[in-house]
């Protein structure tokens, strides 16, 4: 193992800790599951698929790396933003499904389908995270299209989820931290 993959593998370790253990701004596991959770239930549930996780990663770039991504606000405790990206394709391929019909061009329409889509799935973890004590509210949603966006998430880094289905994957990146 290289110096560098070893300083890697120490960072991620690091990172995995921090996670864990929580606290004022860092992430913390119990706002992750509540998205697993309600992103693969509105999904199998909409698209009438199963779904499954892919693995979690962590990402620190402050720019869009799916063709289309839907951006909701978190304010209370969690605050931060959620963002929910694809390709165009499984952008396509979902709505579809959604809607019962073929989506031959992303307009403003496919555009609204998929704010709702975010709302749904934020709104259902928001939910959970408020049975498990923590109280926030969301922001509308808005739908970014283009990759290499620039979002600031003011030095929150971003879990990301990849949600399998076979429309294609989704991915779910958090960028909460806690006030507490």
């Amino acid at each position: 193992m290289s110096t560098i993959e070893g300083r890697l593998d120490e960072r991620i370790a690091s990172i995995v800790a921090a996670v864990r253990k929580g606290g004022p701004g860092v992430i913390k596991a119990a706002f992750v599951n509540p998205f697993i959770y309600a992103g693969s239930e509105v999904l199998s549930h909409e698209l009438k698929v199963e779904v499954q996780r892919g693995p979690l990663t962590l990402e620190a770039s402050n720019a869009t790396s799916s063709d289309v991504t839907i951006m909701l606000g978190v304010t209370g405790d969690p605050c931060g933003i959620v963002l929910y990206g694809m390709s165009e394709a499984t952008a396509k391929g979902v709505l579809g499904s959604m809607m019962g019909e073929r989506i031959p061009i992303f307009d403003e329409m496919a555009e609204s389908a998929l704010a709702e889509l975010g709302n749904l799935i934020t709104g259902l973890a928001s939910v959970h995270l408020e049975k498990s004590g923590y109280l926030c509210r969301l922001t509308p949603p808005t739908v970014i299209t283009g990759k290499g966006v620039i979002i600031s998430t003011v030095n929150i880094s971003r879990i990301v989820v990849p949600l399998l289905t076979p429309k294609g994957e989704i991915y779910i990146s958090l960028c909460l931290r806690s006030l507490r």
